[in-house]
């Protein structure tokens, strides 16, 4: 079982009250096509991570056969978000895979490298990559779920588990700079 974790609580800050996963990307809201990119690719199951705006989120996505967890903490930080994912993964998941919800490009596709290297080769950490530069989603496996459920964003959450296992890091090239482009800022929102 691969459970993919969508990270989609956090507040915009750099979007000046904009809700950035509201704001429609072809006709749709960003998050949609990140959560329906996930629901394409061989992921087993899609856990949607709410908190600012949660009612709105899930308003956009109702129809889709995800599943939804609020994080109460989510004014803490990505780090929150993720370990509230974690904590509802079943027994029987052998690995997770983060995604932000901001991911706007993101395809099944570029998810699914991720999972046929994971099924190949079994390995700690997997992220996707273009031209060498780290991307999204990463999945760490089972064994690191301790380490996971540790981070917090005085640590540098995520990067820090990346960094005391980077000799295990395994980089697996996209071909598109769609795992690259996460918006962050009304300038990101021109580029994309």
């Amino acid at each position: 079982m691969l459970s993919l974790i969508v990270l989609a609580a956090g507040k915009s800050t750099r979007m000046h009250g904009r809700n950035k996963l509201l704001i429609k990307v072809e006709g749709q809201p960003m998050i949609r096509g990140v959560v329906e990119a996930g629901l394409k690719s061989k992921a087993d199951e899609v856990i949607v991570i709410l908190g600012w705006e949660a009612e709105k989120i899930k308003k956009a996505l109702e129809d889709l056969p995800c599943r939804f967890v609020v994080n109460k903490d989510y004014e803490k930080g990505q780090s929150s978000s993720v370990k509230a994912g974690l904590k509802e993964v079943g027994e029987t998941t052998q690995a997770i895979l983060i995604l932000p919800g901001d991911v706007a490009r993101i395809d099944a596709s570029s998810i699914n490298l991720v999972i046929d290297e994971y099924a190949r080769r079994k390995g700690s950490i997997i992220v996707t990559a273009y031209k060498s530069k780290p991307g999204h989603p990463i999945l760490f496996d089972r064994q690191l779920f301790n380490e996971v459920e540790q981070i917090d964003e005085q640590s540098f959450g995520l990067k820090a588990v990346v960094k005391k296992h980077e000799e295990a890091v395994r980089f697996v090239e996209a071909g598109s700079s769609n795992v690259l482009g996460d918006v962050d800022t009304p300038e990101d929102l021109k580029r994309l």
